[in-house]
């Protein structure tokens, strides 16, 4: 019995043609133990690393990046097989997980008017499980927000709590509170700071409103950006909140505004009022702090 090769030269030489059926059963023998082996080198013992190749690291950009272009059929056929890998890799993961755990713990928690969804009172029940207080641990949101439970605000969805297990590598309690230590905003850089600030504001509108009670957004912004921020400029900012009796209630766009100010405006004598772009109520907070001062 014979069979046909693909070339691994791009021509049609002779020695890449036919090869008898003991040899073909080699190569699968081959071919089986390679996708069985780890993807990168990094993970073999260090005794055991391959020296890396121009095609191996061409293999392992388009598995991650996914932006190869396809050239020559051999490369055609590398790719189609780190994808294969990847996909492997992808589903062994996911097997690793307890679908129905995930699918209990979330059982436990769901509203029983609607067991599609978590409301804040779930949440609570999560929480208690977790040992850590709803209203004072941030971690918390963080969790929700790492879990992606931005479909509405105050709740999290079947669909949410299931990828975010997922995505968390969870499927009990015992992995949720192994997971706490990472969930501190200290370990968050800028970008996903911002981010997870914002989600802070959505997270907690109710119902179809778009602005959070004055009261609301000062206990929130004691708990989300305590230690983020200089502290006098956080004390300064709720206490002119407190006293501002023409804001009831704080937009998106004003809370996010605050954030961003802090991270441009560290010192308030160079802020120019008249070229600012900034809301209202920042020019109002910078005005609040030069009476302070004249006080």
């Amino acid at each position: 019995e014979t069979f046909v090769f693909d070339c691994c030269c791009s021509c049609s030489c002779s020695c890449c043609v036919e090869r008898t059926s003991e040899e073909k059963r080699g190569f699968r023998e081959r071919e089986k133990a390679r996708e069985l082996s780890p993807k990168f080198g990094y993970f073999m013992p260090r005794d055991r690393k391959r020296k890396s190749t121009p095609s191996t690291d061409n293999k392992n950009n388009h598995t991650m990046w996914g932006s190869g272009s396809g050239g020559s059929s051999r490369k055609k056929s590398r790719g189609k097989s780190s994808s294969t890998t990847s996909s492997s890799s992808s589903s062994s993961s996911s097997s690793s997980l307890n679908q129905a755990a995930m699918e209990k713990l979330f059982n436990e928690i769901c509203d029983p008017d609607d067991p599609s969804i978590a409301t804040m009172e779930g949440i609570s029940k999560l929480c208690e499980s977790l040992h850590i207080d709803p209203m004072e641990d941030l971690r918390i949101l963080v969790l929700l927000w790492k879990m992606d439970a931005t479909e509405k605000p105050a709740q999290i969805s079947r669909k949410e709590w299931m990828n975010g297990c997922q995505k968390l590598q969870v499927d009990s309690i015992a992995k949720f509170q192994s997971i706490l230590p990472s969930l501190d905003i200290g370990f968050m850089d800028q970008s996903d700071f911002k981010d997870f600030y914002k989600f802070c504001f959505q997270f907690n509108r109710q119902g179809t409103h778009r602005t959070l009670d004055k009261d609301l957004v000062t206990a929130l912004l004691h708990l989300v950006l305590n230690e983020r921020i200089a502290g006098d400029r956080l004390s300064t900012f709720i206490s002119f909140l407190e006293s501002a009796k023409g804001y009831t209630r704080i937009t998106l766009d004003q809370w996010v505004s605050f954030l961003d100010f802090c991270y441009e405006c560290e010192d308030l004598s160079t802020y120019d009022e008249a070229n600012s772009a900034w809301p209202v109520l920042i020019d109002e907070y910078v005005e609040y702090m030069e009476q302070q001062a004249r006080k």
